[in-house]
């Protein structure tokens, strides 16, 4: 079931064999990571944006955003520190619904997922229009903590998790590729857990 009562898509992210990726460790805890102290939102000025190179910029409310199409999805959590923790169903909305909605220019070929406190991350489109990543805000059942990046997360199964950045507020697309706040920290550009691709070579 949604926030509203009504009930919500669910689909399994596809599962990779082996399951768990080199170098990972399988825990049923999920710990809490992030730089930084957890922003204080306020939910009457909160708001997300969709802008860049789209037709059509977005800007939608607490509210309205809840409105949208919503889906759960069940995926495994993958971290650059080594941990994995199967079986998480999420809830939220399509990423790729929100990108529909504005509008892509041809141009366009990556975003820039902004979040609160000014950090950022990068993925190609191609990436984020899979049907597993969603704006979340609910997990396993409940809606996501403060520390877990209540009221919205980006959720990319695919790629090791800092890539799903927490308090997410802004999608800007971009023709050229710009790395974000761990990217120009060391870490690897493109995260595929299964190629270890932890750090980066620069």
């Amino acid at each position: 079931m949604n926030s509203s009562g009504e009930s919500a898509d669910i689909i399994e992210s596809p599962r990779r064999e082996p399951r768990l990726p080199p170098g990972q460790v399988k825990t049923e805890k999920w710990p809490v990571l992030h730089h930084g102290a957890v922003p204080g939102v306020d939910l009457a000025t909160w708001d997300l944006v969709v802008d860049g190179r789209v037709a059509r910029p977005q800007r939608w409310s607490w509210e309205e955003f809840q409105a949208l199409p919503r889906r759960r999805v069940h995926s495994d959590i993958h971290c650059v520190t080594r941990w994995s923790r199967y079986d998480n169903l999420w809830e939220g909305v399509p990423l790729r619904e929100v990108i529909r909605l504005a509008s892509v220019e041809p141009d366009a070929r990556f975003a820039i997922l902004h979040a609160e406190l000014g950090f950022t991350t990068n993925l190609p489109l191609t990436e984020l229009s899979q049907d597993d990543v969603l704006l979340a805000d609910r997990h396993d059942g409940e809606p996501l903590t403060p520390e877990h990046g209540w009221p919205l997360r980006l959720v990319v199964p695919r790629r090791y998790f800092w890539k799903s950045a927490k308090w997410i507020r802004r999608i800007e697309l971009v023709a050229a590729d710009q790395p974000g706040f761990w990217e120009r920290n060391g870490y690897h550009n493109d995260a595929d857990p299964w190629r270890e691709e932890r750090f980066s070579d620069w």
